[in-house]
């Protein structure tokens, strides 16, 4: 870390580069591991499609996730939230949560990791894939990354995509 200002235009990534999970959704990072000494992690995921990821918990980041724009269910803990525009709510570490895009358009969030952990190499490697792996794979995957499944993505009415 240099202690230099770190500037990341709209519509851009960190690093310059394409993130997209599972081939099917754009992830922008904003604030790069590096650039916090592994303090902090963001990113703006862009959902067009319905769904989210799995039910997981992060053994050691807490998650805030920001609704930039759109409509999205988030459950932490036996708490569940609707969220719009504005709205924002933190998840604990060591605490169950998942969350899905529920609106009627498309949706983006503002998503924080406190700290960094392993959160940005998970970004990494899911943007290798073409496709969702089997459900196996996919625990394996969380798993290299310091995160547990414990539960089927949230129903939305429409096929839950991950993110």
């Amino acid at each position: 870390m240099d202690n230099s200002p770190v500037f990341v235009a709209a519509g851009a990534d960190r690093l310059e580069v394409l993130h997209q999970a599972f081939g099917l959704k754009p992830i922008d990072f904003k604030v790069s591991t590096a650039d916090s000494d592994g303090g902090l992690f963001i990113v703006e995921h862009t959902n067009s499609h319905h769904g989210g990821p799995p039910r997981h918990i992060h053994h050691a980041q807490e998650e805030w996730f920001y609704v930039l724009e759109g409509e999205y269910v988030i459950e932490v803990g036996d708490t569940s939230f609707h969220l719009t525009t504005g709205d924002a709510v933190l998840a604990p570490r060591a605490i169950p949560h998942v969350w899905a895009c529920a609106g009627s358009g498309h949706g983006r969030l503002l998503i924080v990791f406190q700290p960094a952990g392993q959160m940005e190499g998970f970004f990494m490697e899911s943007s290798q894939l073409d496709k969702l792996p089997d459900p196996e794979k996919l625990a394996s995957l969380f798993a290299r990354h310091g995160t547990t499944l414990v539960g089927p993505p949230l129903p939305t009415g429409q096929e839950a995509l991950p993110s």
